[in-house]
């Protein structure tokens, strides 16, 4: 797998959730620059030494971001305002998420990793 598959992957989607998801790999890659992307699980994944860090998934109403088995999401502060499951948070299709925010994402997903 590769980054050419998850470009497939964006191109496949409407051209709102494209340009949405684009925006957001960028800043992902902004975060981590290291991290190596992927398709699991019907999705776009960002990983560290073979490890899941991040992913983004197109959905028919909304984009969802996951930190795959991570609880860093449940009661973050700066979700407060989204739908958020234990791995996982909706956004809108239009809406590129904070570059602040991506980047503590990616950062504290992977000092747990390495905290492992």
């Amino acid at each position: 797998m590769s980054a050419g598959e998850v470009t497939a992957y964006f191109k496949a989607q409407d051209p709102v959730k494209a340009k949405t998801l684009e925006a957001m790999r960028k800043l992902i890659l902004e975060a981590e620059p290291k991290l190596e992307q992927t398709i699991a699980w019907k999705s776009a994944m960002f990983t560290y030494n073979g490890k899941n860090v991040v992913g983004l998934c197109a959905h028919k109403a909304h984009l969802s971001f996951s930190l795959p088995q991570s609880d860093l999401l449940l009661n973050h502060p700066d979700l407060k305002d989204f739908v958020v499951s234990k791995g996982s948070f909706q956004f809108a299709v239009d809406q590129v998420l904070p570059k602040k925010l991506v980047s503590k994402l990616v950062k504290a997903r992977i000092a747990e990793l390495k905290a492992k």
